[in-house]
């Protein structure tokens, strides 16, 4: 192997290293596209391992090995990001439920000081409680009425069904001639 001429050769393995000296690391270069084979005799491998070549059934190998770790890795860092998002996702719903109770327990006060209102205004007190009623029921109606409406509206996901049944048939007429 020949040494580039402005460069000095490398030490050997067991010298000290010295940072005066410096030394280059032969890296071989990639035939130009077309010009070579990619079948090696026997011969020309020895002679590739002895230089620091790789074969292409090597790098294949350690780039399926690379990608391999790195998805892994990805995988991984997903869990981990999720794993935060849903406990904070949890804490959020878990106070949205206590703020919900904590409102039915105030509304029933409100209630009862509306009928109280009522009642001070000059309504007698039975009445005022009957108009509070009167009130829910009615909110109660409207509430139902509109989710009847809205529940009429949701209609089956048609594109979505349609291209699933595309697939399976596609699958299906791929497998019977394949």
């Amino acid at each position: 192997m020949t040494q580039p001429k402005n460069e000095s050769p490398a030490p050997p393995a067991d010298a000290p290293a010295s940072s005066a000296t410096p030394t280059v690391a032969a890296t071989p270069s990639p035939p130009p596209a077309g010009t070579a084979s990619t079948t090696v005799s026997s011969a020309a491998a020895g002679s590739a391992k002895a230089t620091g070549e790789v074969s292409i059934g090597q790098l294949v190998q350690d780039a399926s090995a690379h990608i391999s770790t790195l998805v892994r890795g990805e995988i991984e860092l997903a869990k981990l990001e999720m794993k935060s998002s849903i406990r904070n996702a949890g804490a959020g719903i878990a106070l949205f439920v206590v703020a919900l109770v904590m409102l039915v327990f105030a509304m029933t006060f409100g209630l009862i000081a509306l009928a109280e209102g009522l009642n001070a205004a000059g309504i007698w007190r039975w009445a005022a409680f009957l108009i509070v009623f009167a009130l829910l029921v009615a909110v109660a109606v409207a509430c139902v009425a509109l989710g009847i409406y809205l529940v009429k509206r949701v209609k089956a996901p048609a594109r979505t069904i349609a291209t699933g049944k595309e697939t399976v048939s596609y699958l299906r007429h791929s497998r019977s001639q394949g």
